[in-house]
């Protein structure tokens, strides 16, 4: 279905409002989510700096990357990627939120599986790791109710400025990605279907970061991106052809990760590259058509467009079994995952919590949206995040373990710039208004 551009939201919106025609989470719930997603960045960032000089020595399967890696993927994404879909999917999608009681019944699930499960896959601790995969299936099913529900009372009749279909693939890969972890670590290190260990990872990996985030990233930024930099919007388009060319060349990839075809697995990663190399060429029209500075959300877009190119070039060296395999597959997941995924994710978190504290001000004067968000913060956090995963990166690469802390700890101090600025967007919420119109 054709797309429009995304239209404002009304002046005094209040709760009725939202219920009629579809409208942003509650800030209170935003907030939350926002907020025990930061921790786990913080948390994974520490775990980083810890693990930098194993991941330099080629040890990317032992216990300390491992934890950092799934307090990233399940500490951090899973609660902010929430959080921004359910700020922003109701409105894309033109209908509202069924239960808001049931995503607050949610947080916890998440947020409390997530510290279960990280530990007890990281040090194989069954007592702790089942539990926690209980607790994040019953966490992530409430969320993909309320996310799928959205996608399927989405209005047929009615012009959408996000692809359902786009979204409908995102969930499906966000489930698949979750089952396909729990088979392979419930199995420990014995094939699957005469699949090894390691390459059903690979498997879980792509799932997640290209399945999951990338699609729905591709989803909403093509209307967001623009959008937040007050910049002409996309074309129209009557079919999501990106997202399709994505999941097909994930699925093709995948297939030949499981298999070890790879010229399935070229045409696969080739695929995945032209879905992506077209919402890149999007990211810099914005940055070239901009009429606003650029802040947090687009930098974060330029620099995961670079990481990306980065870990393609990473991706076919080791589809030919060239460079240093171990330390080569541990930069690629730290672009893939890290300066990707969680890059693009953290640069939106304190602009939408802005949004949404402007959109919920009561009714009457307000600040303007710009005076909410502290563009400096942000543009420093970016400029340092980038730096210090591009630093890692080749610290880890290089098998440099004092290059690999160094961007570890450039990482952690982005997190904590990070958490200032959602912090001093939280704050500013108790400024006085002005009378804006």
């Amino acid at each position: 279905m054709a797309e429009q551009p995304l239209q404002p939201l009304p002046r005094k919106l209040n709760l009725q409002d939202a219920r009629a025609v579809g409208g942003p989470v509650a800030l209170p719930l935003l907030a939350s989510y926002f907020g025990v997603s930061l921790i786990g960045l913080l948390a994974a960032a520490v775990a980083l700096v810890v693990a930098a000089p194993q991941l330099a020595a080629g040890g990317p399967g032992a216990s300390e990357p491992v934890l950092s890696v799934h307090l990233l993927a399940l500490g951090f994404l899973p609660l902010a990627v929430s959080g921004g879909a359910l700020h922003l999917l109701p409105v894309m999608l033109r209908n509202p939120l069924e239960s808001e009681r049931r995503l607050w019944a949610a947080l916890p699930l998440l947020g409390v599986g997530a510290w279960l499960v990280a530990p007890g896959v990281a040090y194989d601790i069954p007592a702790v790791l089942w539990p926690g995969v209980a607790l994040l299936a019953c966490g992530f099913a409430l969320v993909l109710i309320e996310l799928g529900g959205l996608v399927a009372r989405a209005p047929r009749g009615r012009m959408l400025v996000a692809s359902r279909s786009g979204v409908a693939l995102s969930l499906f890969h966000a489930l698949a990605a979750l089952t396909l972890g729990a088979i392979v670590f419930g199995h420990g290190d014995s094939p699957v279907l005469g699949v090894g260990h390691g390459r059903w990872l690979l498997v879980h990996l792509h799932l997640a970061v290209l399945g999951w985030l990338a699609v729905l990233i591709l989803a909403v930024g093509r209307t967001l991106g623009p959008m937040l930099a007050q910049a002409p919007t996309a074309a129209p388009r009557r079919l999501p052809l990106e997202e399709i060319t994505l999941a097909l060349g994930l699925w093709l990839l995948s297939a030949g990760i499981a298999t070890k075809i790879n010229p399935v697995a070229y045409a696969g990663a080739t695929l995945t590259v032209v879905a992506l190399g077209r919402f890149a060429a999007l990211v810099a029209r914005v940055g070239r058509t901009r009429r606003i500075p650029p802040e947090g959300p687009l930098l974060h877009l330029i620099a995961g467009a670079l990481f990306l190119a980065q870990a393609a070039v990473l991706g076919y060296a080791l589809l030919a079994g060239a460079g240093p395999q171990k330390r080569e597959l541990a930069a690629y997941v730290l672009l893939l995952l890290l300066g990707w995924a969680a890059g693009v994710t953290i640069g939106h978190l304190p602009k939408l919590l802005s949004i949404s504290i402007w959109v919920w001000w009561p009714p009457g004067p307000r600040p303007k949206q710009d005076a909410l968000y502290p563009r400096l913060l942000a543009q420093a956090e970016a400029a340092l995040f980038a730096a210090g995963v591009e630093t890692a990166v080749i610290g880890v690469y290089l098998g440099s373990s004092p290059a690999a802390r160094t961007g570890a700890a450039l990482v952690t101090a982005a997190a904590l710039l990070t958490a200032a600025t959602a912090g001093t967007v939280w704050h500013r919420r108790h400024q006085p208004p002005t009378s804006q119109p």
